[in-house]
């Protein structure tokens, strides 16, 4: 008896620990209409906690030590906030008012610094999270300055510009100083550091954007289903396929970097293009795709489908639909949480 006894505790607790260690990797998700961040087991698919955010959340990011979460809340490009949750607690921590940067979007969170474009704003800010001050403004002159990506070194970052229809590339570079109309420098004139813009005409309304895991192109779609690679080493559009998809709207590359994924929030059409070749290589219907969230450790895609109020799951293998998950209305920002 007292053996049986002792074997049931020991399966009960392995079970605890199991449960505990897929709590380790959460998945968040933001939903416009019911103004929350879910937060989901990945392996059960299972919503564990819901956690009231802003009026108008989009995007989603992570600290790297899975412990805080930040959403941000653009509006029409008029509102200043940014939420922050305790994902320990599952709870609202006090907000980030990003006044006067308006209308926070897309956003990423490198050394302690939480770096965001603010599109009515026309420019991208840092936040020092340690010091909750911001440490960094770069206009870009701009329209709707939308979506970010930061290299790891910090050193370089990407934007698209939605209603100017361009692609910003920001260098930190040495730059000469400026010859006044004098034509003679003052004495004490010497190279700083800058940063300097690059810009990539793309077509209006391109918004969603990734960069190839090598960091060597990004690629980019626009609403009129043209999809623009970009040599970012040698800052120009290397190849222009036409897809003849309307709506084009967001796009990420496969964990393996062998394909890129495409969704349109106009025909619900999802495509599959062959980075190699850069032809397509599969096209399925999924649901009119916003945000996007490739999953490496179950080799799946998950889509917020916004105007159909569920998020679409793809079986990156088979490249097929595999199930959908409801978080409420107009499902938007994804992300993973890992704590470490």
């Amino acid at each position: 008896m007292l053996k049986i006894t002792f074997i049931f505790i020991a399966i009960v607790f392995t079970g605890n620990l199991n449960c505990f260690a897929q709590l380790k990797r959460t998945l968040l998700a933001t939903s416009k209409t019911n103004h929350t961040l879910s937060i989901i087991n990945p392996a059960t698919l299972k919503i564990i906690a819901v956690v009231p955010v802003g009026p108008n959340p989009h995007e989603v990011v992570v600290s790297p030590n899975g412990l805080k979460a930040f959403v941000s809340n653009p509006g029409n490009s008029d509102l200043h906030e940014i939420n922050v949750i305790d994902l320990q607690h599952n709870k609202a921590l006090p907000n980030i008012d990003t006044a006067p940067f308006l209308g926070p979007h897309g956003m990423a969170y490198l050394e302690n610094k939480l770096w965001f474009t603010a599109q009515g704003s026309k420019s991208v800010a840092r936040y020092d999270i340690a010091t909750s001050k911001f440490d960094l403004a770069i206009g870009t002159g701009q329209d709707v300055t939308h979506l970010l990506y930061v290299t790891p070194d910090s050193k370089k970052f990407y934007t698209t510009n939605v209603d100017s229809g361009t692609v910003s590339i920001f260098e930190n570079m040495l730059v000469q100083p400026t010859i006044p109309p004098t034509g003679v420098l003052p004495p004490t004139a010497k190279p700083h550091i800058d940063w300097v813009q690059t810009l990539i005409p793309v077509g209006k309304g391109a918004e969603g954007f990734d960069v190839s895991p090598d960091g060597k192109e990004l690629w980019t779609a626009t609403p009129e289903g043209l999809l623009f690679i970009i040599d970012l080493e040698a800052k120009k559009i290397s190849a222009t396929i036409d897809t003849e998809v309307l709506g084009l709207h967001r796009l990420k590359f496969t964990p393996d970097g062998k394909r890129v994924a495409l969704v349109s929030v106009r025909t619900g059409d999802l495509l599959f293009y062959d980075v190699k070749s850069r032809k397509e290589i599969k096209r399925i219907k999924t649901g009119q795709g916003a945000a996007m969230l490739m999953d490496a450790q179950y080799n799946r895609l998950f889509i917020s489908c916004s105007p159909n109020d569920y998020i679409a799951i793809i079986d990156l293998k088979t490249m097929e639909v595999s199930g959908k998950l409801e978080i409420g209305g107009r499902p938007d920002g994804l992300e993973f949480a890992i704590t470490k």
